[in-house]
């Protein structure tokens, strides 16, 4: 008999986990229920990992190693039998941009130190004019451009993933799932025979482990972003911006521009607010004046789960449930970059068999302070 495992949640993370885990022959259950806030539809879809956490080691080497796997997932899924040649990944480049040339110097030198050993960051190269390759810039910015950054579209690759492993003959149910004390998935109080159970859940996956004894140090930040068009404009080639302070942006096909995002503790609120996207926008226009005549198409938002000493949570839980819980959740505005990565790990623990990097740092019942979010 197959090693049976219930995925509860089926963001990226989740869906990435069903994949890995069909294609081991696992017999997959992922169960979730449409929620407000969901966050793998509302991120940006930025991979550009090398220009952040800069003094940590652990969460570098995860979003490093989540950058690094998405071309090895795109062959993957379009040589291995599943015919899904489009994913919707690109790799178009970032440029970090500033006004004053000095405000760029130490992030070229965290680049240079981190290129030896992530040689797919691309080159690193001093761009005078952004506004040359990203017209609605301001023409008074400089930048940094790091040539292996790429965009990805969350939902296409959390959609590409899941058609894959229902091909391979994971079943997908809709209801509210629970957890017991001993870790046995409920789905609608009725119990689903699992020999391993994998929470990837996002900023709901603390409510799902209390049965089990734990308080995980995880709640939701409220991130908002606004997708525009550009009549006219040949987005899809254009590198993501990433200013030192303000908004990002990025181009998609269909002359549609992403501008993002607010970070808020506005607890499990997933509303779309004027105040949020009034201070997207400000910053965006500030950024890039051409933008100012952009048709605004929609706005989007999302709850990004964040743990309370900022690291993920990637690993077995102990204690009542025997091990046979595995927690993958915690990638804050980092999921479309480390999440179908994370899936990878979470189905090798799932399944007994280890995993390609030493997940000893996200452990999920590790001492933190607990998250408690004002919800006033």
């Amino acid at each position: 008999m197959a090693y049976r495992v219930v995925v509860a949640g089926s963001g990226i993370v989740g869906a990435s986990t069903a994949y890995h885990l069909s294609i081991r022959g696992a017999a997959v259950t992922v169960v979730d229920r449409p929620r407000d806030g969901q966050a793998t539809r509302a991120g940006a879809g930025i991979v550009c990992p090398w220009v952040d956490h800069d003094g940590d080691e652990a969460w570098y080497r995860l979003a490093r190693e989540g950058a690094r796997y998405y071309p090895v997932l795109a062959k993957l899924l379009d040589g291995d039998g599943d015919g899904e040649p489009e994913i919707g990944y690109a790799s178009v480049g970032a440029i970090l941009v500033a006004e004053d040339p000095s405000e760029l110097a130490g992030v070229e030198n965290l680049l240079r130190h981190r290129r030896p050993s992530a040689p797919e960051m691309g080159e690193v190269t001093v761009i005078d004019r952004p506004v040359e390759v990203f017209p609605p810039l301001s023409p008074d910015l400089v930048g940094l451009r790091v040539g292996g950054a790429a965009r990805v579209d969350g939902r296409t690759v959390r959609d590409t993933l899941m058609r894959a492993a229902l091909r391979r003959g994971a079943v997908e149910l809709t209801g509210a799932v629970e957890l017991t004390a001993t870790g046995t998935p409920l789905l609608d109080g009725s119990p689903i025979d699992a020999d391993a159970v994998v929470v990837a859940a996002g900023a709901w996956t603390g409510e799902l482990c209390l049965p089990l004894g734990h308080t995980l140090a995880i709640g939701p930040a409220r991130g908002q972003i606004v997708h525009a068009e550009l009549p006219g404009a040949e987005t899809a080639g254009w590198p993501i911006i990433l200013p030192r302070r303000g908004p990002y942006l990025l181009g998609f096909p269909g002359s549609r521009v992403v501008l993002g995002a607010t970070v808020e503790d506005a607890g499990f609120d997933s509303r779309v607010t004027v105040g949020g996207i009034a201070e997207v926008l400000a910053g965006a226009v500030r950024l890039a004046p051409g933008l100012a005549g952009a048709t605004l198409v929609e706005s989007r938002s999302g709850l990004r789960p964040m743990t309370a000493d900022g690291i993920p949570l990637l690993g077995r839980l102990q204690g009542r449930s025997g091990g046979r819980v595995v927690v993958a959740t915690g990638l804050s505005a980092y999921g479309l970059t480390a999440g179908p990565y994370s899936g990878l790990v979470a189905a090798c623990l799932a399944l007994d068999e280890p995993p390609p990097l030493d997940v000893t740092p996200y452990a999920p019942d590790r001492e933190v302070t607990p998250y408690a979010p004002d919800r006033g």
